[in-house]
């Protein structure tokens, strides 16, 4: 795809080329999502959530499929000993692969009931993990296994695996969505997708000040996003924000000023950075997954 990179401020042009374009890595999904890039094996991994299955590419082999079915998981992250972590919107949990290959549920359970279904995760430099949960696996039939809802609300969750404790960090958005944090992790910023289901919902990304590691306060919207709305997004190595929206990958400036959009043929649903330098952007649209070069590294892995 070579549609040009549109640039709206000119501290754009030292994140992407104007000439840069996105290259096709993977085709045929239903709905692809949750990308993260293993360096260890030079790989990305990305959910077809609708398809319930987990595929692995790389540039000498290729695309295989790493599982099936995957429960329905959607976002994957890291942690710090280089193990996959995921979203499972089927077992409405976190959960681990194992060094042995073997998957196991981390958390599943908030104040003795079920979480609704995870959706996207990131890990701290602590080690803890923390995601969000909407419903979408239980109310959308072709991303989970369905069930009630126990839990009053979609919350933000801290997790600490070391400790098995968990708490609820933000309760005041509709449809929390992507998460990621600034390069010092002093701020958290997370969606609100809601206008993907509820007429008239948010379509925003908010940001959260970090207190002690623990807990966050004093939300704003950081960034109104339209077309569409911020269904996954990362924050490059300065705390730009790079988001997925219907038309694009928007680009925001740690100020909130969006710089330019990077078009894409789909809907963008989420994206990372990989790479050997940590500079390729990678994007999982609705059928699709892209790649493009930057000019800046991301800071989504601790």
């Amino acid at each position: 795809m070579s549609e040009a990179i549109e640039i709206y401020d000119e501290r754009m042009r030292a994140l992407v080329s104007p000439t840069a374009s996105l290259q096709k890595i993977a085709d045929g999904a239903r709905h692809s999502e949750g990308p993260v890039y293993i360096p260890k094996d030079d790989c990305l991994v990305w959910s077809d959530v609708k398809a319930n299955c987990l595929f692995r590419w790389s540039a000498t082999e290729g695309v295989s499929v790493m599982l099936e079915p995957s429960q329905y998981q959607n976002g994957h992250a890291l942690d710090l000993e280089g193990r996959l972590v995921a979203c499972s919107q089927g077992e409405r949990a976190i959960v681990r692969r194992e060094h042995n290959g073997m998957w196991h549920v981390l958390v599943d359970r908030y104040q003795g009931k079920r979480l609704n279904s995870p959706n996207d995760l990131v890990v701290k430099r602590d080690g803890t993990i923390w995601f969000t949960d909407p419903p979408y696996g239980i109310n959308e039939l072709d991303q989970g296994y369905g069930g009630e809802q126990e839990q009053p609300g979609s919350f933000v969750y801290r997790f600490d695996p070391a400790t098995g404790e968990i708490d609820a960090v933000v309760t005041d958005l509709t449809r929390p969505n992507g998460l990621a944090f600034s390069p010092d992790e002093s701020l958290m910023y997370v969606s609100d997708s809601a206008s993907y289901n509820i007429p008239n919902g948010a379509h925003h990304i908010c940001v959260y000040e970090v207190v002690d590691g623990r807990r966050v306060t004093n939300g704003r919207v950081f960034a109104v996003i339209e077309p569409g709305y911020a269904d996954g997004f990362r924050v490059d190595e300065h705390g730009n924000v790079f988001s997925t929206s219907k038309d694009s990958v928007q680009v925001y400036a740690p100020d909130g000023t969006r710089l330019g959009k990077i078009p894409v043929p789909e809907t963008c649903s989420n994206l990372t950075f990989g790479g050997q330098e940590g500079n390729r952007l990678f994007v999982t649209l609705g059928k699709s997954v892209y790649a493009i070069d930057l000019n800046t590294r991301g800071m989504q892995q601790p």
